[in-house]
């Protein structure tokens, strides 16, 4: 029945021309809020993007509302993440690149630098953007479909993209060194779900997730007591929530390992599968990953700038 509804909608709205024409900023719809900021600081002034997923939202659970069909059929160009992370929506994105130019950015990465998902066979864990080596091959994948819808404009796009990509690079250096003034005994990170491999794999931290590597997997009784005895055992005093997830099995594994007599902390909230608020630094990639960075290393006993890496982020550590 959703499908059906969907793909009526989905005809009614191409029956509608798109309105892209020379000298108009390029009309682009993202699903995340990485998508959307990589798009933007490529673009520039010649796009016009809107992002779909905000704030606070879970791309694993998303599915397309009315406006976002009308939206994505009537822009120039869709960007989505693929790799199964916008699972509820695939069906919708097949359909819709048959009259559309629609991009899934992130299944351009080399497979060989993936890790395999832990639910599907045959898929990987889409959290690319958590390292930022890998966001590098999703942001020449966003300048690539930029330059086919407007080729007149590949100089520019090209110019954006080295500038984004050499802040990124920046951010690299930051996090190798911020991660490890962690003393290699707090190199943990406990948190609601698997979305922080590739960072864990990047700079050498054992990742340990309630939930899988979506957000849909089960955080079953056994996965949060075998966490608490874990906590309790190697004597881990952080854990940390995530922005677009609850935080009501971190709370059970503070409860759990707290009944042995063993006191664990937030270490903060963490950006997992969305960015910070709109128009804030914690809003763009770079913010995004700066605060976790900083967030992680501060709590785990490492030495952090008190707002990051340019002094930009709004709460000091």
């Amino acid at each position: 029945m959703i499908r059906r509804h969907c793909l009526a909608l989905l005809a009614l709205a191409l029956s509608v021309p798109a309105m892209a024409f020379a000298g108009a900023p390029l009309k682009v719809v993202a699903t995340t809020g990485m998508i959307a900021d990589a798009a933007r600081q490529v673009g520039g002034d010649l796009v016009e993007v809107r992002g779909l997923m905000g704030p606070g939202v879970d791309p694993h659970a998303y599915r397309q509302t009315r406006s976002d069909i009308v939206a994505m059929t009537r822009a120039d160009l869709v960007l989505w993440h693929g790799l199964y992370l916008e699972a509820q929506m695939e069906d919708f994105f097949h359909d819709l690149e048959r009259k559309r130019s629609v991009i899934a950015v992130a299944e351009g990465v080399d497979k060989s630098m993936l890790r395999a998902h832990d639910d599907y066979v045959d898929k990987y864990d889409p959290h690319v953007w958590m390292t930022p080596a890998l966001w590098r091959e999703v942001v020449v994948e966003v300048q690539r479909a930029l330059t086919e819808a407007r080729p007149e404009a590949a100089e520019v796009f090209a110019a954006n993209a080295q500038a984004h990509l050499a802040d990124i690079d920046r951010l690299t250096a930051y996090a190798e060194e911020s991660l490890s003034s962690v003393p290699d005994h707090n190199k943990v990170l406990v948190t609601a779900h698997d979305a922080f491999g590739y960072f864990g794999k990047s700079f050498g931290f054992e990742v340990l997730g309630i939930q899988g590597i979506s957000t849909q997997s089960e955080a079953g009784l056994n996965r949060i007591g075998e966490l608490v005895d874990l906590l309790v055992d190697r004597r881990i005093t952080a854990v940390f929530v995530e922005s677009s997830v609850s935080d009501r099995s971190i709370r059970a594994l503070i409860e759990g390992a707290a009944a042995k007599g063993h006191e664990v902390k937030v270490g903060g909230e963490l950006f997992s599968d969305a960015m910070g608020e709109d128009g804030t630094y914690e809003g763009t990639y770079i913010g995004m990953l700066d605060h976790n960075i900083t967030v992680i290393a501060g709590a785990l006993g490492g030495e952090v700038p008190d707002r990051g890496m340019d002094g930009k982020l709004s709460a000091g550590f």
